[in-house]
């Protein structure tokens, strides 16, 4: 993967439609739930999801708050047609009185661009950056922290250490999927150091969450 492409949702050698059955492998209820929980969203807030995918997270945030306003951006038009076809049959698309549900197209290291610097309340982004070279991972970093507005927040959900031998070899999956020079530094534990050295602070590993494919991780940190 260059610096310009992306690894499709459900990886290297896997359609878009098949997105959502793999990702249940990785006790997808439990860990979206944490992440809403972290999120906490409130009336009037603007959530931005980078790499919103197939959109379940943005469709689940909705739900939680409706007067909110949540903006899923992702690079591939075809995940977004799934995201949106689920927000309908969700009811949410369109949103409500004081909020809504909006979709659009992009590279995660463009979201400030994208959605404007300084908008959101808000950031969040799940399995996402395990797909992408440092530098990259350091590009979505920083543009994250320029998307949001000064004591704002951001939630990340991704692959991270993997503390156990099982964990390590649950994570060879991953790794077939999206290609071990991406995943590794995750792996290794790259994510904190990467998330303060992108101007983050109080950043912590907050949740940890043993799955089929290896730990999953969740972040919290604020914009200062």
């Amino acid at each position: 993967m260059d610096e310009r492409s992306f690894t499709p949702a459900a990886g290297r050698f896997a359609p878009v439609r098949l997105y959502d059955p793999v990702v249940a492998l990785t006790r997808e209820r439990l860990w979206r739930s944490l992440v809403a929980m972290h999120v906490a969203p409130r009336p009037e807030d603007v959530v931005v999801d980078v790499g919103c995918g197939t959109g379940s997270l943005a469709v689940l945030l909705n739900r939680v708050e409706p007067r909110a306003t949540v903006i899923g951006v992702d690079p591939d038009p075809e995940a977004l047609a799934v995201a949106r076809r689920k927000a309908a049959a969700a009811a949410v698309e369109g949103g409500t009185p004081g909020g809504t549900t909006e979709w659009r197209v992009g590279m995660g290291d463009d979201v400030a661009s994208i959605v404007g610097a300084g908008t959101a309340d808000t950031v969040v982004s799940s399995l996402v950056l395990h797909q992408c070279p440092v530098p990259m991972k350091r590009a979505v970093l920083a543009a994250m922290h320029e998307t949001l507005r000064p004591g704002g927040k951001l939630v990340i959900a991704d692959y991270g250490k993997q503390r156990t031998a099982a964990m390590r070899l649950a994570f060879r999956f991953v790794q077939l999927a999206d290609g071990k020079a991406d995943t590794q530094p995750n792996a290794d534990g790259v994510l904190p150091r990467l998330i303060a050295e992108a101007g983050f602070e109080n950043v912590r590993e907050s949740e940890t969450v043993a799955t089929l494919t290896g730990s999953l991780s969740l972040y919290v940190a604020g914009r200062p």
